[in-house]
C-alpha cells in the first residue's frame, strides 16, 4: 500500500440551487498497528504520517514507557490491510511491560478492556507546576495562527491539529483525523526533537479527559481549544495544576481552572 494523508477523489455538489461536479480531496483513514516487544499494544484508525511520532506519542502518554531512552529501536512495516509501528524496548522496560500484561490478563465485557478498577480509568496525572503568564489577547491569536500549521486540514476539512506554541510562535504542530492521535503525535515529535517550549496547547477539539491527561504527560501548563471541555476535563485539569482554555474565537475565550496564568488585561 501506498502511505499518503489524503486521496483526490470525484464528488457531485448543489451549491446555490446549482449542479456541479467536482473533485474534493479526502483525509485517508488507515488501521495502525503499535507494538512493543513483538506484542501489539492497540491498533487504530489513524492518518498514515508522522508514525515514529505517533508510536513514541502514544507510548508515552499511556504509560507504556517513560522516556525515550527506553526504546531500542523502531521500525515502520507496512501490510496490505494497514501498517505496524514495532517498538523493541530495553530489557528493564520490556520485563516491567510483560509484568503488567501478565496481570491484566483476565475477562474484558467493559467499555474500558484491562483496568482492574473503576479508579484506573481516571487515573491521577502528574501534576504540572511550570507557570507561564499570557493574556487573553496572545491565546486568541495564538489559536488564529494554528489555521496555516494545517495544511491537511485546509485541504480536506477533515481533521484535527494540536500544536505547541511558545515565546509567540507556533514551534510544532501535527496533524490526524483523530484528535486524540494528533495529541500523540505531537507528543511524540516534541520529545523526540528535543523540543522543551511548552507553554501553550492549541487543540482543534473539544478537550475531553483523555486529552488533559496526555497533555499532563507532555508538561504543558496551559490547554486551549476551540470547544468547551467536559466537566470531568475540568476536574482533571484542576488536580493537576493545568489551566484550561476553551471555546476559544476571534471575539474571546473562557477559562476553567488557575486562572493565575491568564492575564484579561487590555493592550
Amino acid at each position: 500500500m501506498t502511505l499518503t494523508a489524503s486521496t483526490p477523489l470525484p464528488r457531485w455538489g448543489w451549491r446555490l440551487g446549482q449542479a456541479e461536479e467536482g473533485v474534493r480531496e479526502t483525509a485517508e483513514e488507515t488501521p495502525i498497528a503499535i507494538s512493543h516487544d513483538g506484542s501489539t499494544a492497540a491498533v487504530m484508525m489513524a492518518t498514515p504520517t508522522d508514525l515514529e511520532d505517533f508510536a513514541v506519542g502514544f507510548s508515552l502518554t499511556e504509560g507504556a514507557i517513560a522516556s525515550l531512552s527506553e526504546i531500542r529501536a523502531m521500525d515502520v512495516v507496512e501490510q496490505p490491510s494497514g501498517v505496524e509501528v514495532r517498538l523493541w524496548l530495553t530489557s528493564r522496560r520490556s520485563a516491567e511491560l510483560a509484568a503488567r500484561r501478565r496481570r491484566l490478563v483476565g475477562p474484558t465485557g467493559c467499555g474500558l478492556c484491562g483496568l482492574e478498577s473503576l479508579s484506573e480509568a481516571v487515573k491521577a496525572p502528574p501534576t504540572v507546576s511550570t507557570d507561564v503568564r499570557v493574556s487573553a489577547e496572545q491565546i486568541v491569536r495564538a489559536m488564529g495562527a494554528l489555521a496555516a500549521q494545517q495544511p491537511l486540514g485546509a485541504a480536506t476539512r477533515a481533521v484535527h491539529a494540536a500544536a505547541l506554541w511558545a515565546e509567540g510562535n507556533i514551534v510544532l504542530a501535527r496533524e490526524d483525523v483523530g484528535r486524540h492521535n494528533a495529541l500523540d503525535k505531537l507528543v511524540g515529535a516534541a520529545v523526540r526533537a528535543g523540543e522543551p517550549r511548552r507553554q501553550l496547547l492549541l487543540l482543534t477539539s473539544r478537550i475531553s479527559v483523555e486529552l488533559v491527561q496526555k497533555a499532563a504527560v507532555l508538561g504543558t501548563p496551559v490547554i486551549c481549544a476551540v470547544s468547551a471541555p467536559t466537566a470531568l476535563a475540568v476536574r482533571l485539569a484542576d488536580e493537576a495544576g493545568i489551566t484550561l482554555v476553551g471555546i476559544v474565537r476571534e471575539d474571546g475565550l473562557e477559562v476553567f481552572t488557575h486562572p493565575r496564568r491568564v492575564s484579561f488585561a487590555q493592550g
